[in-house]
């Protein structure tokens, strides 16, 4: 290891609204008095220790910002939002009802609620932890409204003439002449939730564009119907007509926002489907932020693989998600699908992420992904053992781990507006059970959990520690070893072999996707021994487990048993 590393980012989200909660009723579509809400404070200085402790770098504050919800704050002088559109008791935290101001479920004094959140960074600061929140720039709630923005910043929507469906002035899309239409089969908050402002109706005309550029005064229950959509000076009605000059409205008012939380010590956004938003803006607006802000971080949420270069690139972004890349490929393996192989790894970093490896974040559980351990992914948190050691060691790229995912968090049950998919509910009040044994009532010391969730959680940290720590990991050059080793005896498909090293370290990689235990003899080519000044005895330490491996001869195979699932991290 070396104390002179490249920083690697090494995420962890967590939703504050579930992380701290303690509560365990988890009623079906249960309220925020019978279910709970995780607050700021929750988030204790003993809990970010031990997020710390297990190498982390970055903590992801989801759900941060203020957003539509089933709960009344009125007494504290926030107007209720009408259920009719809102997904969820709790709503979701990508419908946002006010850009300047925090969700007050999160405060245990909601008057006292942004000074709450504030103390929140200061800890985290403290253990030297850095800062991300989400940015979410396409879209807004139907009843957004910001009663806390700063003077002089205009709302959204302020001075939009709804006399057009589209100006190159206005902050939304309207559908002129016609009131918006709730979606007929919605039943906000289920069948026990009752409002004066649950009526099927939602007063709204002209109705707006819905955030996934839907242009209809009646939106389906399957459109984000919750949602407007922002005008960043496109004109849909004729394909995609481009107006950025003079810069849109709406680009301005979210500079500003990001100015907003960057001044309260934010480090990086995390910013939600930048492709529904033009890359011209992500030009204009990032430079600026980093002028401001040099060390500031974007991360993009991004799907479509042609399309990473003009974000990375054009648009200024330091990370995209590597979803539809390493995400997909590691899932089909380790849910042994018939025709996954470790040959489609190769594919991502040679094809889909050629030349910006390194900017992919990677991941296995997230909050839009079904947990590992839930039945429609795995069923089992053990059986990603392979798939995160590629996750984390891949690239010098960051990794990012999920609140629940180190326990074994399975998902299994139906929170309400959420069903039993596999995730745990963002739109939910909710308790998440085996987290909530790690939680242990707040003291944040995983006294409930089982021996076999202990053994989890430490095989998380050893792992995200190395990959912390390790100079070959985190700074290194990556050599692909499957084609030196495709005619080894032992090798076959579900096996997958690099190497990272720097001039100081050399780390082998070997992981198994099998079912079964594996026997290989590994090769090192021939330009690598060059290269390394390699012959004669090495040896060779897994960095998971301490286990001394030595051959005899650099030049011959090593010897390796695999056990099934597993893998090997070998420093020489």
């Amino acid at each position: 290891m070396s104390s002179s590393t490249k920083h690697k980012l090494i995420i962890y989200q967590l939703l504050p609204r579930l992380f701290g909660n303690t509560n365990t009723t988890n009623k079906f579509y249960g309220s925020v008095e019978e279910n709970g809400s995780g607050k700021f404070n929750q988030i204790t200085e003993k809990a970010l220790t031990e997020i710390k402790g297990m190498g982390f770098t970055h903590i992801w504050y989801t759900g941060i910002i203020e957003h539509a919800t089933m709960t009344d704050y009125s007494a504290y002088g926030i107007t209720p939002d009408d259920p009719d559109v809102v997904k969820g008791p709790a709503g979701s935290p990508y419908a946002i009802k006010d850009y300047y101001d925090v969700d007050p479920d999160l405060a245990v004094d909601v008057p006292n609620r942004m000074a709450e959140f504030e103390a929140l960074i200061e800890r985290t600061h403290q253990q030297e932890l850095k800062v991300i929140i989400d940015l979410v720039p396409n879209h807004v709630a139907r009843t957004y409204h910001s009663d806390a923005k700063p003077a002089g910043v205009k709302d959204f929507g302020e001075d939009d003439d709804l006399t057009k469906a589209y100006s190159p002035q206005n902050d939304f899309y309207y559908i002129p002449g016609q009131p918006f239409t709730v979606p007929q089969d919605y039943n906000p908050g289920g069948d026990e939730f009752a409002s004066p402002l649950k009526d099927g109706k939602f007063n709204e005309n002209p109705a707006k564009g819905t955030g996934d550029d839907v242009f209809t005064a009646s939106p389906s229950i399957n459109n984000w119907f919750e949602t407007i959509k922002l005008n960043y000076g496109v004109d849909f009605s004729k394909g995609y007509d481009m107006h950025f000059d003079p810069i849109p409205p709406v680009w301005q008012k979210m500079l500003d926002i990001l100015c907003y939380w960057s001044a309260k010590g934010v480090d990086g956004f995390r910013c939600d489907m930048v492709e529904y938003v033009p890359s011209e803006f992500w030009a204009w607006i990032i430079p600026q932020m980093k002028q401001r802000y040099p060390e500031l971080i974007f991360i993009g949420e991004a799907y479509q693989t042609g399309q990473y270069p003009n974000y990375l690139f054009s648009g200024k972004f330091d990370y995209l998600y590597d979803k539809v890349g390493l995400y997909d490929a590691l899932k089909r393996l380790t849910c042994n699908e018939p025709d996954a192989s470790t040959w489609q790894i190769n594919n991502v970093w040679n094809n889909h992420c050629r030349g910006f490896d390194e900017r992919m974040l990677r991941f296995m559980e997230n909050h839009d992904e079904q947990r590992i351990a839930s039945p429609h992914f795995a069923g089992d948190a053990w059986l990603a053992v392979p798939g995160m050691i590629v996750t984390a060691t891949l690239a010098t790229g960051p990794v990012m781990i999920y609140f629940g995912q180190e326990v074994g968090e399975p998902a299994t049950q139906a929170e309400g507006f959420s069903g039993a998919d596999g995730r745990t509910s963002i739109f939910d009040y909710c308790g998440v059970p085996e987290h909530q044994k790690w939680v242990n009532g707040g003291a944040f010391d995983g006294g409930q959990l089982t021996e076999n969730q202990q053994a989890l959680r430490s095989f998380y940290s050893r792992l995200l520690n190395i990959s912390a720590q390790s100079q070959a990991i985190a700074e290194g050059k990556f050599y692909e070893l499957m084609i030196a080793n495709e005619h080894s005896e032992g090798f076959n498909e579900r096996l997958y072999l690099y190497l990272r090293y720097t001039a100081q370290e050399r780390v082998l990689i070997a992981v198994n996707f099998n079912r079964h235990e594996q026997n290989i003899n590994i090769k090192l080519p021939d330009d690598l021994l060059n290269e390394f000044k390699l012959n004669g005895n090495v040896e060779f330490t897994d960095l998971l487990s301490g286990t001394p491996y030595v051959t005899a001869d650099a030049t011959q195979a090593l010897p390796v048993i695999l056990p099934a699932m597993q893998g090997l991290i070998l420093k020489f």
